[in-house]
């Protein structure tokens, strides 16, 4: 149980390709979005489906695998970790952030073909 602080663990479809960053000294940042659904029926009997969005970010040879084999529309696992950011704007507005940093990844449904 050591290994549960601040682990989240998801499976949902990438709503757009991979966008790749490179940093100073090489090192390259990858970050998606990620949807999740659920579906339940209301009161109603009506069939209700929800989506949340999810903004993963993935560092390193991760970065690279997830750039060269995923693509908008597959299905993915993860496991990660929860990390909050604040930023002021040049606006002098307070930005929140909520991300998951991506340390495993499993590819769920093949590439998709463009």
């Amino acid at each position: 149980m050591n290994n549960l602080n601040n682990t989240v663990q998801l499976i949902g479809r990438l709503g757009a390709d991979p966008e790749v960053k490179t940093l100073k000294g090489d090192r390259r940042v990858v970050r998606m979005r990620l949807a999740t659904s659920e579906t339940y029926y209301n009161k109603a009997g009506e069939k209700v489906q929800e989506t949340q969005w999810h903004t993963l970010v993935a560092w390193g040879g991760l970065a690279d695998v997830c750039a060269n084999h995923l693509t908008k529309g597959q299905e993915i696992a993860i496991e990660g970790k929860l990390n909050y950011r604040i930023y002021t704007d040049k606006d002098d507005n307070k930005q929140f952030f909520t991300e998951i940093t991506v340390n495993d990844l499993l590819m769920i449904s093949g590439r998709k073909a463009g």
